[in-house]
């Protein structure tokens, strides 16, 4: 049936039912037959809708149904799009109100999916009721069916923020088209935020969350939710960092003045505490310790004053006399006078009278006191003349010379299998010790001058004879034993020193003379960077890659200063540790800080030390950069036992200088003996040096040997020399004397401590000559001891063989790279570049669970003076290159990969979705030789490798 003829079907049919309706209700009323109970449905009123159609929603593919209610009604139709409803599809039902007593109709319809998308119109799909009554119709509102959706997409999702602590915090959020318009709610690490428990927290501003001052809390993952009654959407998922910047603590106290006594150090500290730092907040400006110099009052022991005149003799034949402590009277902590303040002595001489017996016991007391006297001094002088053996040493007296010619001697050849010693059957020459982890290597020009004019020594031996070895200067170094404090003492010894430096007496930098030519390196390096090393030398310097722009060079050089000059400018107690060193040219223009290592012969300790880095200036003066165990945003230093690293951004000449402290201060001493045979056959001289303990001090010492034709005897040793005052000797002992003979008087030999501790990198030689008694005796068998008086000794054992015939030369280095001296692009660095800028890329970014490049510094033990690296572009390049010079002796990546790895799964527990392992890149990597190639697995350093997201 049309569409028409159904309108007008249920029009007709409507019509007929009201005429219907009203001709019965007529007609009932002209009989009078009408029912009591139907008239409430006849009042005079039009049908009034109790439910009218309400607006729906079709979701997915289920109808929805629309209905109607009316009283008084006798019919109810509906009509959708302007069009009635067939009535077969209408469900309707009737029943009377209780309380009205009026009949209520209820009409009801289903509305599908297929209904609403097959209409095409100006509107949306609508439809209402009509209702009848004998009166006339009523229509209800219009009700409006859609079809329910919500897209995927948000038209605005939020973005992560890093926002300092009480500031604003604003995520904006636009959910997706969708009908009806969706709703939206936030949440926070998969929780519900709500603005109604949380006054802070505002969230019904055009979607968007808005949090007014922003806590340490309110860091985490923020999503915006949307959903309607056909789906939910999430959106992206914002990280929020609230970070909060350092702040210094107020400074501490000042510390007690560290020597008890004369010069010392105070001490003042702060933290950065006041907040600390957190989520990657800028790190505290300034230093965190200061120092001041301080004097402490030395305590004054008392002395007794003169003896008064004695007095009368008293009745009891007694005289006295006193004295009283004050020539000086003990002050500051000093000790009081020992012994008494008054004597009392018998006085014989006549005044008084006494009985026979009591001259009898005068007498016998007498003898007796007498003896006792002589027995007291006697012991005096043993212990005084054991003491001076002791102290200086004595000559030879061993078995060897108690037996004589009676007893065999069997000896020893030099032990094998210790590639530092020559054996007899070998060409005398000079061996190199294992101390060092790099190669010694040496120029053919290296003469023997290198050691004239030696600095002046003086034989202390037993007799006091003083037999001068030096061939320069007689002038004598004495070091009094006074009983004041280390201070003045030290300060005594090291005005003597300085008084020899402005002499040009003691030189820098090992035992060249002043004139000869400097140790240089150079290398052109350009944004690869690379290495440049001073070889046998512990220098070195690493140019970072990218440290140089794009598309360009230079030609950067290093020298070590062999001059004299650093030495007449030092202050004070201050000495060299290690070699000075300049790197340049002036001009240099570098993105980052390069890294400097120097070798330094100090145990370090902060306690006894006070170790400065210096610079010299134009005017060839020394300024201080800063103090090792300062923190500085200028420039990085880093001690490790036997080396300094340094981060430096501007060229220029360094120096590693120290200032003991206390007696107890130490630099340590490289020990070795050479020999080789004199001009006469029968003469073989034993040399023995005492070095400050770095590689390039040790280097002039074999140069110089060489040039001798010198035989290493024994390892060198190292010894611990203290800042007590106190001389270093040096004897020979255990000389067979019926093979060998030494010249009288020489075989205990004195340093003065000035000479020693003052060396600034010069060695320090004393020479024993033996002479054979006859050619047939081929072996030397001695030891030789090094002590500091009131300290530590050390033997150095020889076992040679003596030998006139031409012999097989040995060869002096074992490594054929250990000339090289320059070192570009990825060849010169342990980490692949790739890995490098990826490991950067991860901990340069701040992020709200730590991992930044604190953590990472931490984990590599280079945690102190973090304000440096929070300067950088990128801290975790420069850390990274600091690390690199730290191990450029170690052919491995194990330290650093066991870092990431431990990095790694500190953050997979604490975000379980995150299973990556942050040291993968690390693990196809292996460490290549000693002279710092290295090479990469199945790849080359530049592959690409696993992102590591760590």
């Amino acid at each position: 049936m049309g569409a028409l003829t159904k309108g007008r079907y249920l029009s007709m049919t409507g019509l007929l039912l009201l005429v219907y309706y009203t001709v019965s209700v007529f007609s009932k009323g002209a009989t009078g037959d009408a029912q009591p109970d139907a008239l409430p449905s006849v009042q005079g009123t039009l049908p009034h809708f109790i439910q009218e159609p309400e607006d729906a929603y079709i979701v997915k593919s289920n109808p929805i149904k629309l209905r109607c209610r009316a009283a008084p009604a006798l019919q109810i139709f509906f009509k959708c799009n302007g069009e009635w409803v067939h009535q077969n599809e209408h469900f309707s039902q009737e029943y009377k109100d209780l309380n009205t007593g009026l009949k209520v109709r209820e009409v009801m319809i289903n509305v599908s999916r297929q209904q609403v998308e097959d209409f095409h119109g100006p509107e949306d799909y609508w439809c209402l009721c009509v209702a009848w009554s004998h009166l006339g119709t009523s229509k209800s509102r219009k009700a409006t069916v859609r079809i329910a959706y919500l897209r995927k997409n948000f038209e605005q999702d939020p973005q992560g923020k890093e926002v300092p602590i009480n500031g604003m915090i604003v995520l904006h959020c636009r959910p997706p088209e969708g009908v009806p318009v969706a709703e939206v709610e936030w949440l926070k690490n998969e929780e519900l935020l709500s603005s109604l428990t949380d006054d802070n927290i505002d969230t019904r501003a055009d979607h968007n969350l808005i949090i007014n001052e922003a806590r340490l809390s309110d860091s985490g993952n923020y999503t915006c939710l949307a959903s309607n009654i056909v789906a939910k959407r999430r959106s992206a998922t914002a990280t929020v960092i609230v970070y909060v910047n350092g702040g210094w603590s107020l400074w501490t106290e000042w510390s007690p003045c560290n020597v008890p006594c004369g010069r010392g150090v105070q001490k003042r500290s702060r933290t950065c505490t006041n907040p600390a730092p957190l989520n990657g907040g800028a790190f505290c400006e300034g230093m965190s310790v200061q120092k001041i110099t301080c004097n402490a009052l030395c305590p004054i022991d008392g002395s007794w004053d003169e003896w008064s005149e004695w007095t009368l003799c008293s009745s009891q034949c007694e005289k006295q006399r006193s004295r009283e402590c004050n020539s000086p009277a003990p002050r500051h902590r000093g000790k009081m006078c020992e012994g008494n303040s008054e004597a009392t002595e018998n006085c014989t001489d006549g005044l008084c009278t006494q009985s026979m017996d009591n001259s009898n016991d005068v007498a016998l007391y007498s003898g007796l006191g007498a003896g006792i006297i002589a027995v007291v001094i006697l012991v005096i002088a043993i212990m005084l003349y054991r003491k001076n053996h002791s102290e200086y040493g004595e000559d030879v007296i061993d078995s060897s010379a108690l037996t004589g010619g009676f007893q065999s001697f069997n000896f020893k050849t030099t032990r094998q299998g210790n590639p530092l010693l020559l054996n007899s059957s070998m060409q005398p020459n000079l061996a190199v010790g294992r101390t060092y982890s790099t190669p010694l290597c040496f120029q053919e020009s290296t003469d023997k001058e290198l050691f004239d004019p030696l600095p002046d020594i003086k034989v202390k031996v037993q007799s006091s004879f003083m037999v001068s070895l030096g061939v320069a200067e007689r002038a004598e170094f004495h070091a009094k034993a006074s009983a004041e404090t280390f201070p003045r003492d030290l300060s005594q010894d090291y005005s003597i020193t300085t008084h020899r430096r402005k002499q040009g007496l003691l030189t820098l930098n090992g035992p060249f003379s002043t004139g000869k030519e400097q140790l240089r390196t150079n290398g052109v390096f350009g944004h690869p960077g690379g290495r440049l090393v001073v070889p046998n030398t512990g220098v070195s310097l690493l140019v970072p890659h990218g440290a140089v722009a794009e598309n360009m060079s230079w030609e950067m050089y290093m020298v070590i200063n062999q001059g004299e000059a650093s030495v007449q400018t030092l202050e004070g107690c201050e000495i060299l540790l290690g070699p000075e060193v300049m790197y340049a040219p002036p001009g240099l223009d570098l993105s980052c800080p390069v890294a400097m290592t120097i070798a330094h012969c100090a145990k370090v300790d902060t306690e006894n030390w006070n170790i400065q880095l210096k610079r010299k200036t134009q005017d060839s003066k020394w300024e201080e950069v800063m103090s090792v165990e300062e923190e500085s945003t200028s420039c990085y230093c880093l001690m490790d036992s036997t080396s300094c690293h340094l981060l430096l951004d501007q060229p220029g000449s360094y120096a590693l200088v120290g200032e003991p402290l206390t007696q107890a201060a130490v630099k340590r001493l490289k020990l070795a003996v050479f020999g080789s045979m004199e001009a006469c056959s029968m003469s073989y001289s034993l040399r023995v040096y005492c070095v400050d303990d770095t590689p390039h001090a040790f280097q002039g010492v074999v140069a110089a040997e060489k040039t001798r034709g010198g035989q290493l005897l024994e390892e060198p040793k190292m010894l611990p020399f203290q800042a007590n005052t106190f001389s270093l000797q040096v004897s020979i002992q255990d000389v067979p004397q019926f093979l060998w003979s030494i010249k009288p008087f020489t075989t205990c030999q004195e340093f003065s401590f000035p000479q020693v501790w003052c060396s600034n990198q010069q060695p320090l030689h004393c020479a024993f000559s033996l002479e054979r008694y006859s050619p047939a005796t081929t072996q030397l068998s001695c030891k030789i001891s090094v002590r500091q008086v009131k300290g530590q000794e050390q033997i150095l054992q020889v076992y040679t063989a003596v030998a006139e015939t031409e012999k097989e030369s040995v060869p002096f280095f074992m490594q054929t790279d250990c000339t090289i001296t320059s070192q570009t692009g990825p060849k010169a660095f342990k980490i692949p570049v790739s890995i490098r800028q990826r490991i950067c890329a991860t901990f340069d970014t701040a992020n709200a669970k730590g991992k930044d490049w604190q953590l990472l510094a931490q984990k590599l033990h280079l945690d102190r003076n973090l304000g440096y690296f929070a300067k950088q572009r990128s801290p975790s390049a420069v850390i990274l290159s600091l690390w690199e010079a730290r191990h450029q002796d170690t052919a491995d990546l194990d330290s650093l990969a066991s870092a990431l790895e431990e990095i790694g799964k500190i953050h997979s527990k604490s975000s379980p979705k995150d299973q990556d392992e942050p040291a993968s890149d690390l693990n196809h990597i292996q460490a290549g030789s000693v002279c710092g190639t290295g090479k990469v697995t199945n790849q080359t350093r530049e592959d690409s490798a696993p992102d590591y997201t760590g």
